[in-house]
């Protein structure tokens, strides 16, 4: 059907599809129909490829003293280790999304399974920090061809109404990878030692590339589809455009401010953060950290569901998130003592909310960027969630170093400073979502006054 005028929040949503007897149009992308339990298998295989990058990608969590033990480390080293796979993760996004623009999902998907499953077996045999580091950056590598892959995907075989829904289960069921990580990975270092349990953790490869190659298609029409052939101008000019497109900066600076917290406590801060400066146990607040994993899954399909019904609010919901994990933040840093439990939960929760809140950019750069450059549209909005991630993890080291000069005793009031730094975030993000929201708006009002019509399928 047609909109009553533009859709605000993003671009033409150029893929409208009809629903008949026995068939759903599936993507926009490339305009075919196809049986919905075709899309959902390739969906699946897609979904569990993720979930095991992001087992992967977290699996260093639980095996910090054992990795200390075996490579001889210090705290320094082994925080190495996050923060640099992090990075090549956080810098492969944009090349990555051009090889998916030029080479089709299920060929770069395919070199990522490789990738990852190769590295995190080497990780498995490395006896030194220099081996092991290698092996965890092309652990970033493998990981970083995962989810631009799947959400390609999801745009090629599903109609435009389901894929935010979709998106939003493939980002919130992939964090699934970190439970299995968390528990299992726990069990296998303990009982099986370290070479067994992550060769058995990378031995899940050759199932899951035996089923990518025999059940995955690019689009319902091609089994590989590739786009036209890139020189180095014409890359640039690629990047060029998918960055002047508005819709791509909005999506970038949803993506850079809602899941940057959640990070933050996850990745490093979040357990010292509960037991020196809230006077938490260690077992409630591991407790609390999990809880993290529970509001994304839960949240995620909620947020689907009212970003597929009302898409042209999208940058309003991203900024409700916001503004939610703002005033958690403030109301336990600004508690007299120690905040009360019941407000930490709603902290945790407000901050998982912020990482399926965060695929609202994906959707706005998929509806502002034409097949073509979605892909790439994809990375550089990837990239933007963990820039923030990195910056505010090393933001919050940077003060409570400033404040308890050398002494890792962090007192309350260090802590108060340091994860104040997240304002600054926080007040960059919302500003450039403002700014680009109107930008957008400012587009299509143009474009509603010219003749364009805005489909919303």
């Amino acid at each position: 059907m047609v909109a009553p005028g533009p859709t605000p929040d993003h671009g033409p949503i150029r893929d409208p599809r009809a629903t008949r007897s026995g068939q759903v149009a599936r993507s926009g992308t490339f305009g075919c129909v196809d049986t919905p339990r075709r899309a959902w298998l390739i969906w699946g295989v897609g979904l569990a490829i993720y979930v095991t990058a992001v087992f992967h990608r977290t699996s260093l969590a639980v095996a910090g003293l054992a990795a200390t033990d075996r490579f001889d480390l210090s705290a320094s080293q082994l925080g190495t280790f996050t923060m640099l796979q992090l990075l090549v993760y956080a810098g492969m996004q944009v090349p990555v999304g051009l090889l998916v623009d030029r080479f089709g999902p299920r060929t770069v998907l395919t070199a990522g399974v490789v990738t990852i499953s190769l590295a995190q077996a080497g990780f498995a045999l490395a006896t030194s920090y220099p081996e092991a580091l290698v092996a965890r950056v092309f652990v970033g590598l493998g990981d970083a061809m995962t989810f631009i892959c799947v959400l390609r995907l999801v745009s090629s075989w599903f109609g435009s109404r389901q894929i935010p829904l979709v998106t939003q289960l493939t980002g919130s069921t992939g964090q699934i990878g970190s439970i299995a990580a968390a528990v299992p990975m726990t069990w296998a270092l303990s009982e099986l030692g370290w070479t067994t349990a992550y060769l058995l953790s990378a031995a899940t490869g050759p199932v899951l590339l035996a089923a990518l190659l025999l059940v995955v298609r690019d689009t319902p029409q091609e089994r590989h589809h590739r786009g036209h052939p890139m020189s180095r101008l014409t890359l640039l000019a690629t990047l060029r455009a998918s960055w002047a497109q508005p819709g791509t900066r909005l999506g970038f600076w949803v993506h850079f401010t809602t899941p940057f917290s959640a990070h933050l406590l996850v990745l490093l801060w979040g357990f010292p953060f509960l037991v020196l400066s809230e006077g938490l146990s260690e077992t409630v607040a591991g407790l609390l950290l999990s809880l993290i994993i529970v509001a994304v899954v839960a949240s995620g399909p909620v947020l689907g569901w009212v970003v597929g019904n009302h898409p042209w609010h999208r940058s309003t919901v991203a900024l409700g998130t916001i503004a939610g994990m703002v005033a958690t933040w403030t109301a336990v840093l600004a508690w007299p003592g120690h905040a009360p439990l019941w407000l930490l939960v709603l902290l945790i929760v407000a901050c998982g909310i912020g990482g399926p809140a965060s695929m609202i950019g994906f959707d706005v750069g998929r509806t502002s960027n034409p097949p073509d450059r979605m892909a790439s549209s994809t990375g550089i909005i990837n990239v933007g969630g963990f820039v923030a991630a990195v910056v505010a993890v090393f933001a919050v080291g940077a003060v409570l170093d400033l404040m308890t000069p050398g002494s890792s005793d962090y007192t309350p009031v260090a802590f108060r400073a340091a994860m104040s730094v997240q304002y600054l975030l926080w007040g960059l993000g919302a500003a450039q979502i403002w700014r680009y929201r109107t930008r957008v708006r400012r587009l299509l009002g143009r474009e509603a006054v010219e003749g364009g019509s805005t489909m919303v399928g």
